[in-house]
C-alpha cells in the first residue's frame, strides 16, 4: 500500500529531524473560495478533510493553521504557502 509506505517515510523523516533538533517546517498548500453566504472556506491540498471557515482572510489564515495542526496532531506551526500555481477549468 503506497499511502503506508508514505507514512513510514514521513515518520521516519520526523524521527530523524527530531532527533537532530532540526526545525520543522512544512508549506501547506490551500484553495480558498466563496461560499453563497459569503464565507471564505479554505481546504488543504493533501490533507483530506482538513477544512475550515472564516468572514476574512487573516481569520482564514489562521483558523487554516489552527486545522493543519489538529488534523497532524501537534502543535508545530504551519507554515501556508503564498506560490500560487493556478487553477483550470475543463469540460469532460
Amino acid at each position: 500500500m503506497v499511502d503506508l509506505e508514505l507514512r513510514k517515510l514521513a515518520i521516519a523523516n520526523f524521527i530523524y529531524t527530531y532527533a537532530h533538533n532540526i526545525p520543522m517546517v512544512r508549506k501547506y498548500t490551500i484553495i480558498v473560495e466563496k461560499d453563497e453566504e459569503g464565507w471564505l472556506v479554505s481546504e488543504v491540498i493533501g490533507l483530506p478533510g482538513c477544512h475550515t471557515q472564516a468572514k476574512d482572510m487573516n481569520q482564514l489564515l489562521e483558523r487554516t493553521k489552527e486545522a493543519i495542526r489538529a488534523y497532524l496532531g501537534s502543535e508545530e506551526e504551519p507554515e501556508i504557502s503564498d506560490e500560487f500555481i493556478g487553477v483550470q477549468q475543463i469540460e469532460v
